[in-house]
């Protein structure tokens, strides 16, 4: 039985640098945190470190990249330190993690039934038939009206939503522990938006699975996590409640949030961010 109040992830002072022709960029710096069976957002702009926080916990790090941490654990598992096999085993089937556009992360010369299939049978093991059935289910669960259109259909055949959709039910198909999520609706509408975040919300809070929301819209993460970090220069400014987002005190965050249009329009001029340097700096570094 899963203890429920261990952390499915510990994340503590992790970094990723890159080495380049014009000396070291460091992408992620000192970034800790815990993750439950929850919707734990991250937010920032582009350029903050969301995305590398996320492909490090992978493993997915470009080549040109290092990363360190004082411990980067999913359970007992060291996943700065596990070999290639063991973190093969977590991928997928432990961890999964939905891209923002599924045009680029579906094989287009394979049909959707086929490509979902595959990532069942590699973690487990079962006949083409009881596959074909698995996936059709899940194409079911994601809300696909015609699945057995959609399982012959190949990726071009399909909409934006309904892409992410079949993104969403092939890292679900293993039953993971963990999704990551690197800014899932960013390509889609606000109706098709919010039609992929209930099928999220619906599937996290039936598996007990832990999500990582990884975002650049506050509002949507305010409404949507439990949990909310903020980057800022590759660093963690602040930790709130994403119900709490509002009270936000960090003035990053707070710049953030009074940038943001608002429909009633008591702002005549729409607010624009003045960044501070002394906001990159870590605790005990000086400019």
């Amino acid at each position: 039985m899963n203890d429920t109040r261990k952390p499915l992830l510990e994340v503590e002072n992790l970094s990723v640098t890159y080495r380049t022709p014009k000396g070291p960029v460091e992408a992620v710096r000192g970034v800790s945190f815990d993750l439950g069976r929850e919707k734990l957002g991250i937010v920032g702009e582009s350029g903050s470190g969301k995305s590398q926080t996320g492909r490090a916990i992978l493993g997915l790090t470009d080549r040109n990249g290092t990363v360190a941490a004082d411990k980067l654990h999913f359970g007992e598992t060291d996943l700065l330190n596990a070999d290639n096999r063991t973190m093969r085993d977590i991928r997928g089937s432990r961890i999964s993690m939905i891209l923002q556009d599924p045009k680029y992360s579906l094989n287009p010369v394979m049909n959707v039934g086929r490509q979902i299939e595959e990532a069942f049978l590699v973690h487990q093991k079962s006949s083409r038939a009881v596959a074909k059935e698995r996936t059709l289910e899940m194409l079911r669960m994601v809300r696909i009206r015609d699945p057995e259109r959609v399982y012959r259909a190949y990726p071009h055949e399909l909409s934006g939503g309904m892409g992410q959709r079949v993104m969403i039910a092939m890292m679900m198909i293993p039953e993971p522990d963990i999704i990551i999520a690197d800014e899932p609706t960013s390509a889609l509408d606000v109706t098709v938006s919010l039609q992929v975040l209930a099928i999220l919300d619906d599937m996290v809070t039936r598996n007990g699975t832990g999500l990582i929301f990884i975002s650049h819209d506050l509002n949507l993460v305010a409404s949507f996590c439990d949990r909310v970090l903020i980057m800022y220069g590759g660093r963690v400014v602040e930790t709130c409640r994403a119900d709490e987002l509002d009270k936000a005190q960090h003035p990053y965050t707070r710049g953030l949030l009074s940038c943001l249009p608002r429909l009633d329009g008591q702002d005549d001029i729409l607010q624009v961010l003045d960044r501070d340097p002394a906001w990159a700096l870590l605790d005990g570094e000086t400019p």
